[in-house]
């Protein structure tokens, strides 16, 4: 496995200062956020380290991504862009599907051949009513990745923190029994999951047996960690908002046992791409403490993956 960096917390850095910092971190490749310019409305989200127009109409401007990262041999693991595709507001749907068909066909120049996201989801809507909206807005989208040969990894958060996402959250592929019918609407070889054990978590289901039950769609993994909090669960319950029982830690500081988590990913075989995903708030009061919660981050993983 390659150990690596889920750029978007370096939000203050350019694309030359965050492949720096990578490199310097000793990390060897990176999940690059590419999100389209302008205001966002959430924590993590916004943040544009490679803007895919001008990878599309620029060959220069391509050739530079490549080359700055290759020459501080640092590997490009995906383009990621984590919007709701399936959202009920039309207009935003619309964009975000643009977009995302845009980071595809950039991927595919490049090289990289991965794109991370989101399936998204109508939060308004149950969970039978949003597989009729993958079986409506995905097949084309998948079309384009298979003619592109580039994978979609689709990551397990279930974009439900507070009383914005509630009551469904904004994205649909969350448990295996959904990853199951989503794979039978979609059967592509170019489908598959970025595995985060974290939003298992706190969901109480098992992180370590869906790795071998889904083996063969694992492309790509995050390492990040949730504390859950057993006294405010006791206050609000299982039914309550997820941020008033748990937070998103530094891998070591909550409640994944990561040992564990890669020895399962050996057992499969994994040798993909891995990468740390800071969401810890306790690290962002200054860019020193970002930096300094990639250095913690790094340091302790590679007990784990050299």
């Amino acid at each position: 496995m390659m150990l690596g960096l889920v750029s978007a917390i370096a939000d203050t850095m350019n694309y030359e200062e965050m492949i720096d910092f990578v490199a310097e971190s000793g990390l060897e490749c990176v999940e690059v956020a590419c999100w389209p310019a302008g205001k966002t409305e959430r924590r993590y989200a916004g943040v544009t380290h490679i803007n895919v127009d001008a990878v599309l109409e620029d060959d220069a401007y391509a050739e530079h991504i490549l080359s700055y990262a290759a020459e501080r041999n640092v590997k490009i693991s995906s383009l990621a862009y984590y919007p709701n595709t399936m959202d009920s507001d039309l207009q935003k749907r619309e964009a975000a599907i643009k977009h995302l068909r845009k980071l595809i066909c950039a991927s595919a120049k490049l090289g990289v051949n991965m794109v991370t996201t989101f399936i998204g989801r109508d939060q308004t809507k149950n969970v039978e009513e949003n597989l009729e909206l993958v079986r409506e807005i995905w097949p084309p989208i998948v079309t384009l990745a298979e003619e592109q040969s580039v994978k979609i990894a689709i990551e397990n958060c279930p974009m439900l923190f507070d009383s914005d996402q509630w009551p469904g959250g904004q994205n649909l592929m969350t448990t295996p029994d959904i990853w199951h019918k989503v794979f039978d609407i979609l059967p592509s070889d170019y489908l598959g999951l970025n595995y985060d054990p974290s939003h298992f978590v706190w969901q109480m289901i098992d992180y370590i047996k869906p790795i071998y039950e889904f083996k063969d769609k694992i492309f790509h993994v995050h390492y990040k960690d949730i504390k859950v909090y057993p006294d405010r669960l006791q206050q609000v319950g299982i039914m309550g908002y997820p941020l008033d029982f748990m937070s998103p830690k530094l891998p070591g500081l909550g409640d994944v046992n990561w040992g564990k988590y890669v020895s399962a990913l050996t057992d499969i075989g994994y040798a993909g791409y891995s990468c740390i995903e800071i969401e810890d708030k306790s690290f962002e009061g200054s860019i020193e403490d970002v930096k300094k919660s990639i250095q913690l981050s790094a340091k302790y993983l590679k007990n784990f993956v050299i």
